[in-house]
């Protein structure tokens, strides 16, 4: 419903509690948590924060698949939206390319930009990684592989690789370090996200029921166990 909950990091405000078009379905911060973008699954953006300046989006325009995420590029201060299909939305940002059009064997579910800019990596639910722009290097993936549960985000390292996670709080890195997951421990609510923080090594999971699970980053609190007006779908640093 596009409330946003703040845990050591700045409340600029929210959709919670306003009428939407379409649920919200991503959230992407500026790299220095001046701001931050929601993105509903139409297309339409809400942002807030001085740093988080609207650039423009797809809200009222004819999408062949719906929107499933967003990522802010560090270079621009503009932002990509992603659409189940692979296809790359840029608003202040430059188009370094797609899988809009190409055959998927499964649907994209996020995206994460590269570290510097210039490049931004797409996440299938089989794991399947798609890399665009010099930034963004393929590192490997979980594609063609077994998993125990659908990939639902993934977030880039500082290194230049990036981690994937699984609605069961798996991991799976690529040119990044392992620091534990909560793949094989009982959850309450499905895991539907990943986020970061930049030039950090670590990762927070968050699950639909707002729970975080920290790894090489602090746990600075969460909605487990709160109760919510709406399922929690996304997660960013600052």
């Amino acid at each position: 419903d596009g409330g946003i909950f703040a845990f050591n990091a700045p409340f600029y405000g929210s959709m919670g509690g306003k009428p939407l078009n379409a649920p919200v379905v991503g959230i992407a911060s500026t790299p220095s948590g001046s701001g931050y973008w929601e993105v509903a699954k139409d297309g339409g953006i809400f942002n807030f924060g001085t740093g988080a300046a609207f650039q423009g989006s797809m809200g009222g325009k004819h999408l062949n698949a719906p929107i499933v995420g967003i990522a802010a590029d560090p270079a621009t201060g503009g932002y990509w939206e992603v659409a189940s299909d692979g296809g790359i939305f840029n608003f202040g940002a430059p188009f370094l390319g797609s899988m809009g059009g190409k055959p998927l064997n499964k649907p994209i579910v996020g995206m994460t930009a590269a570290p510097g800019g210039n490049g931004y990596w797409l996440v299938a639910s089989d794991g399947g990684i798609f890399n665009f722009g010099a930034g963004a290097t393929f590192q490997g993936s979980m594609g063609g592989k077994p998993l125990n549960k659908p990939v639902v985000g993934v977030a880039a390292a500082p290194s230049g690789g990036y981690w994937e996670v699984a609605t069961d709080g798996g991991i799976f890195n690529f040119g990044a370090p392992f620091l534990g997951s909560m793949g094989g421990k009982p959850l309450n609510q499905p895991v539907v996200g990943i986020g970061g923080l930049t030039g950090v090594n670590g990762y927070w999971q968050v699950a639909s029921d707002g729970g975080i699970f920290n790894f090489g980053l602090p746990f600075v609190g969460s909605m487990g166990g709160k109760p919510l007006n709406a399922a929690v779908v996304g997660i960013a640093g600052v």
